[in-house]
């Protein structure tokens, strides 16, 4: 009986060996070659360095990416600087990073990179594996933002040249920041811009509509007044450049009220939202200019009464938002030189335009149908993801 038993437990033993055996096997297939896996290594540390510097040059973005780019040169230390001091080390003590800031500074301003001479580098060990090394520049466009300073036990030929790449490919990270900075701060320009346009005409109705129901109906004059201070407060808000679907249409539902009290039973609305769209992001103020033309220049421009539909649809990876009115309409050649920005008028139009071809791309600019006498139609199309369009 025992003997059986224990047959039968080396048997078993036999087969997890065999089968863990198969496994690492197969495991190490995956893996792929030596080359390969040193190049997948090599490349998950560049982007892990880059991830880091994608913020800027900054102590904390250069705290991420020290230690990343320490490893990608295969160096013992690493320091990297600006302008005003240094603002991350790895692998240095605070003797070195002290004998380093001064050279830092210096290719800084000459803009040139520089190998550190072992006397520049006496710390007072009698073996130190720090003696020597470079420094390289860290450019974005036309400017010198940075150095990082390389530190080994002695000067290697190539260390020169393997810092200045790491530093180049350092430096295009930090263009790259420094482009969506910018594309930022021209987004917000365009909002402030837009927030200046908002109709001193459709102020005065509103408030004026508010006045008429204060006597009448204090109640409604009241809940009006609320909407008119929660329209003002979202327009001007300052959480960011992006808000969801579902924010904006609030803001219109509010818009519409308010304009529903003006214009009574001459505005009709029809609103059909597909639920599953809500959550997706958007640059703000970006649906209400859409529907303002509509009752300003289709519905108010008639003189009588007017249809509005605002349409948002599931459009798979997309929402798909439709802004139709049967008002007076617009010659197209006119409507194309709204958008071109050749007149003075259309500037809600055309700002929608500009913001949505800038964030998502040029083929996400808005569709507009009209003619005259037969209406308008505007279509928008929104990614249901981009990569930095995040609403907060």
């Amino acid at each position: 009986m025992k003997d059986s038993v224990l047959v039968a437990a080396l048997a078993v033993v036999v087969i997890a060996l065999i089968l863990a055996a198969q496994y690492f096997i197969r495991g190490s297939k995956k893996l792929g070659t030596s080359a390969q896996r040193t190049t997948y290594a090599t490349l998950h540390t560049a982007s892990t360095a880059a991830g880091g510097l994608r913020a800027g040059l900054t102590a904390e973005s250069a705290t991420k990416s020290a230690p990343p780019l320490r490893k990608l040169l295969g160096t013992p230390a690493l320091v990297i600087g600006d302008a005003a001091g240094v603002l991350a080390s790895d692998g240095a003590d605070e003797t070195h990073v002290g004998l380093v800031a001064p050279l830092l500074a210096q290719v800084v301003a000459d803009a040139r990179a520089r190998l550190i001479q072992s006397s520049e580098l006496v710390c007072g060990a009698a073996y130190c594996p720090l003696a020597s090394g470079v420094v390289v520049p860290l450019q974005v466009s036309d400017r010198v933002v940075g150095a990082i300073a390389v530190l080994d036990e002695r000067a290697r030929p190539d260390l020169l040249r393997a810092a200045g790449e790491v530093a180049a490919f350092a430096s295009s990270q930090l263009e790259l920041a420094e482009l969506d900075l910018s594309k930022t701060r021209a987004m917000q320009a365009e909002l402030k811009f837009l927030r200046a346009q908002i109709s001193p005409h459709f102020v005065y109705n509103a408030l004026t509509a508010i006045e008429s129901y204060i006597r009448s109906d204090p109640e409604r004059a009241r809940e009006l007044l609320i909407g008119f201070a929660d329209f003002i407060r979202y327009t001007f808000r300052t959480h960011g450049p992006y808000a969801t679907l579902a924010e904006e249409l609030r803001l219109v539902e509010t818009y519409l009220e308010l304009e529903r009290a003006r214009f009574g039973d001459r505005l009709d609305v029809t609103l059909r939202v597909a639920p599953e769209v809500l959550p997706v992001a958007m640059p703000c103020l970006t649906l209400q200019p859409l529907v303002e033309n509509a009752v300003r220049h289709g519905i108010e421009a008639a003189g009588g009464d007017g249809h509005i539909s605002l349409i948002v649809q599931d459009g798979d990876t997309e929402a798909v938002i439709a802004v139709e009115d049967d008002g007076v309409g617009m010659d197209p050649g006119r409507l194309r030189e709204q958008l071109a920005g050749r007149t003075g008028d259309g500037v809600g139009l055309r700002n929608v335009d500009e913001r949505l071809r800038r964030v998502f791309g040029p083929g996400f600019g808005l569709r507009v149908e009209t003619e005259v006498g037969l209406g308008t139609r505007v279509v928008m199309r929104v990614p249901k993801f981009k990569v930095g369009v995040r609403a907060t």
